[in-house]
């Protein structure tokens, strides 16, 4: 999956615990040499949630680098790598849950993203739960997963505006997420890039407290710079309170060297 080219998209991640939590219970991977980002987002009970974020992560680690090792004579395709590692962090956590009572309630959203060059870059995303992905384009911030939430599916039948779901007190309940039901059902999809994009990978620390317009104008003002962007949108969330752990990873598109004739 990975080739040289892709040594060109470069991420950079952090995680902060906020100003309210008194744990920090997302985790973040950060793959640069394999074109692969995730971020999760745990929740259960006092250890649980961290239990199952860090669980998750380690899994998708192990099983991406089986998938796309040496060795294999038929490659498989990014959404199956995707599917499958979505399904070994969910058969993971909930077999960690089942061994240890106090850990029976933990699950945890997860987004993960797979970087394809060949014969154009394209992001390829699987997502459970509410953590989000995003491209910026031209100055323009467009939100690449849909929440597992029941939010939006009221917002989905009508029933609320966005302005509403923004302050509803079920806004942080999950539809999915890994762990909870008996098998993995992650929305993945595909998506070109071009030239100048950003890819924001976010728990919902970062979108509780900023709105997509914020976001928008935070990348706008970093230009294509992954670690400064990092930095000032966890500075951003944290001034406007930083109610929850903040997780975020920018990727973008280092110059490439010209190399001498």
């Amino acid at each position: 999956m990975c080739s040289s080219d892709l040594s060109h998209w470069i991420g950079v991640g952090h995680s902060d615990i906020g100003l309210v939590r008194t744990m920090n219970q997302d985790r973040l991977a950060v793959l640069n040499e394999r074109g692969f980002w995730a971020v999760a987002d745990g929740m259960g009970g006092h250890a649980g949630g961290e239990v199952a974020a860090q669980l998750s992560i380690d899994t998708a680690r192990h099983y991406l680098e089986r998938a796309t090792g040496p060795g294999r004579d038929t490659p498989a395709s990014p959404q199956a790598i995707l599917q499958g590692l979505m399904a070994a962090a969910h058969a993971s956590v909930r077999e960690s849950a089942a061994a240890s009572p106090a850990l029976a309630q933990m699950g945890t959203t997860l987004v993960a993203l797979l970087l394809t060059d060949q014969p154009e870059p394209v992001a390829h995303i699987a997502h459970m739960g509410d953590s989000r992905a995003y491209r910026f384009r031209e100055n323009t911030l467009t939100l690449l997963t849909r929440d597992h939430t029941l939010i939006e599916r009221y917002l989905a039948l009508g029933v609320l505006t966005p302005a509403m779901a923004r302050t509803h007190p079920e806004r942080h309940v999950l539809t999915k997420a890994v762990g909870f039901s008996s098998t993995a059902e992650p929305d993945i999809a595909s998506h070109p890039l071009l030239p100048g994009d950003l890819l924001l990978l976010c728990s919902d620390g970062l979108t509780k407290m900023l709105t997509d317009e914020d976001i928008a104008v935070v990348l706008g003002q970093t230009g294509n710079h992954p670690a400064i962007a990092c930095q000032e949108l966890i500075a951003a969330a944290l001034s406007q309170g930083g109610e929850d752990n903040v997780t975020v990873i920018v990727i973008g598109q280092t110059p490439r060297t010209a190399v001498p004739t």
